[in-house]
């Protein structure tokens, strides 16, 4: 039987991974403050309590104790990696996309934007003055396989489900119970941000765990399969709980109060390859992402933040909505002031390349086989 310790195993994540750990066969345990005690976490599991952001904590639980496996996704990662030298034969871990150059510093390219999709031979964050967050979560990539040269490492994107910290779908959810009827999204809510539901993390995760050879020495880029732009997350959110949204599309400028659900301060795009995960360990969604973000509207509605709570403080999202229909009426009118162009020739189309809804007629009346 292998043994396993997961550090952390309580976030919205570890508890669908020490759940698939316990379905394979495993002896289970989880290390973690104990503050966070789920009740979705199996009987079995053995409960270590110390504190994985004390070295001296994390030294006296590890001091005596052998693994198989040992999976890091919760306290300070480098600590973590030194400790369980020599402890463990498999060491997973898991960090966050902003080690990839320009994922949180767009500018950093010109014109403006990350490389769209970006793999895991991007350039990292190199220097600390183009990002301080990505440069630290690069370095700390590096050091997980300067001491477990044969680990597999996991970057997750923004996560999303049930539990999660920061519910970006909160800012739909909560209009809709508190019965709006329109909301500002920016330039028609176009924006790509890659995003990854709770269980199809785990399971990309749990996919290295079963295939050590393939994962050994590597990075993987995790997300869904697909990537929802702004305005289809609005509108499946919405089709979930039977509710009329109107969208106001506004120029990212202007729109500051969708600016939460973009959660970055430009409209750029954020897009993973993810190719590597899905050829090497054979990932595929659990959950299909449209799928995804409509179990977490539902299960939002059924278990819903109290309003200023800390996920709401996290989440920046004030639900001003005297604020946001005085802005959304002014732009109503502002639009309806701008006079249409008259052109002297003919008008703009889309181009003749263009067959679908709209575009160039048939050519033939009849179409022959």
């Amino acid at each position: 039987m292998r043994t396993s310790l997961v550090i952390g195993g309580t976030g919205p994540t570890g508890i669908h991974i020490v759940q698939g750990l316990v379905d394979r066969g495993d002896r289970v345990a989880i290390l973690h403050r104990g503050t966070h005690e789920r009740p979705e976490t199996p009987a079995e599991v053995e409960h270590i309590h110390a504190d994985p952001y004390d070295v001296d904590s994390l030294r006296e639980a590890l001091a005596g104790r052998q693994f198989d496996l040992v999976v890091a996704m919760y306290g300070r990662l480098r600590r973590i990696a030194e400790l369980t030298v020599g402890i463990t034969e498999q060491f997973v871990s898991v960090g966050g996309v902003p080690a990839i150059r320009g994922w949180m510093n767009p500018w950093l390219f010109e014109p403006d934007g990350l490389p769209i999709p970006v793999d895991e031979q991007a350039p990292v964050v190199a220097e600390a003055a183009e990002d301080e967050k990505g440069y630290r979560v690069a370095r700390t990539e590096q050091h997980v396989f300067a001491n477990h040269p044969r680990a597999a490492h996991f970057r997750y994107p923004y996560a999303y489900g049930p539990l999660q910290v920061v519910p970006r779908e909160w800012s739909i959810v909560r209009r809709v119970l508190d019965g709006r009827t329109r909301m500002i999204i920016p330039d028609d809510g176009l924006t790509l941000h890659h995003h990854g539901y709770t269980e199809n993390l785990a399971h990309a995760v749990l996919c290295g765990i079963d295939r050590p050879d393939d994962a050994a020495g590597l990075v993987f880029n995790c997300g869904d399969d697909e990537v929802l732009s702004i305005r289809q997350v609005v509108e499946i959110v919405c089709a979930a709980l039977d509710h009329e949204m109107e969208l106001i599309s506004m120029p990212f400028d202007l729109a500051t109060p969708a600016r939460p659900l973009v959660a970055q301060p430009a409209p750029t795009h954020r897009v993973l390859d993810t190719s590597l995960l899905r050829q090497r360990l054979g990932y595929r969604d659990l959950v299909s992402a449209r799928e995804a973000v409509a179990r977490t509207a539902r299960w939002l509605a059924a278990n819903p933040i109290a309003a200023g709570a800390t996920e709401e403080i996290v989440l920046t999202d004030p639900f001003d909505y005297a604020a946001e229909d005085a802005l959304m009426d002014a732009w109503i009118r502002a639009v309806a002031s701008i006079p249409q162009p008259q052109f002297a020739g003919r008008e703009p189309g889309v181009g003749l390349a263009y067959s679908g809804p709209g575009g160039r007629a048939r050519t033939q009346a009849t179409f022959e086989e």
